[in-house]
């Protein structure tokens, strides 16, 4: 009896271990898989701020000791919180000159470019008459590298800058573009805000000529209400 209790003993144990060596295990869950709201999302587009710029038409009588005596001026213009953008040069008269530059105080600039200092700095440079210097406020840049170092550069006066610029936009930008200018500037002027003055880089000159001088764009321009005649001019960038 005392033999048979033992084996019965042991069975049981025998049967507890087996059972809790064969207990099924319960499934682990998954982590639940959440949504990535941290992914970088593409920087928005610079906001363009408008600013003023001094535009001097000239005429040199030699280009290349006129260049020499700008470079070399370079310093007093920064002095007067100038900075260069562009020096264009005529197509039709190589020895007609458009000089533009960044203006970082109105007062300033406007005292330099009436300054007795610069007359004579510009008679030494070999400026043949008087010069014709603009003050605009740029609303609209395009500053992406381009490959054409051609420009037409439109000034004009109108009527009503708004009603002019609606005449503009209009027309559109694909529209120019196909007639081979691609729109680079938009500016009018600080003490006449009804002058008007346009930057096109220029893909084919064939076309932005034709184009320019056609019946359509200057009925276009008297819808907008353009006076008088407008001064359109062919340029290469020098830079």
């Amino acid at each position: 009896m005392k033999k048979f209790l033992q084996l019965f003993v042991a069975f049981l144990m025998t049967l507890s271990i087996y059972s809790c060596g064969n207990k099924p295990e319960t499934a682990q869950e998954e982590p639940k898989k959440t949504e990535d709201t941290t992914a970088a999302k593409p920087p928005a587009a610079p906001v363009f701020i408008p600013f003023q710029v001094m535009v001097i038409y000239q005429t040199v009588a030699d280009y290349p000791k006129w260049r020499s005596a700008y470079d070399a001026h370079d310093s007093v213009r920064k002095a007067a919180g100038l900075a260069e953008l562009g020096v264009e040069r005529n197509l039709d008269n190589a020895n007609t000159v458009l000089v533009a530059h960044r203006v970082s105080d109105i007062t300033k600039a406007k005292d330099f470019s009436s300054s007795p200092e610069l007359k004579k700095a510009m008679e030494k440079a070999g400026v043949v008459g008087k010069p014709t210097i603009y003050f605009f406020q740029v609303l609209r840049m395009d500053s992406s590298k381009v490959d054409s170092k051609e420009r037409i550069i439109v000034t004009h006066r109108v009527k009503d800058f708004d009603a002019w610029l609606k005449v503009f936009d209009s027309e559109g930008k694909a529209a120019r573009a196909a007639q081979g200018m691609v729109d680079r500037v938009l500016a009018r002027g600080v003490d006449d805000p009804n002058v008007v003055h346009v930057v096109f880089s220029v893909t084919d000159m064939a076309k932005a000529k034709a184009s320019m001088f056609s019946e359509d764009k200057k009925k276009l321009m008297m819808s907008a209400g353009v006076e008088g005649k407008p001064d359109i001019g062919f340029y290469k960038n020098e830079d």
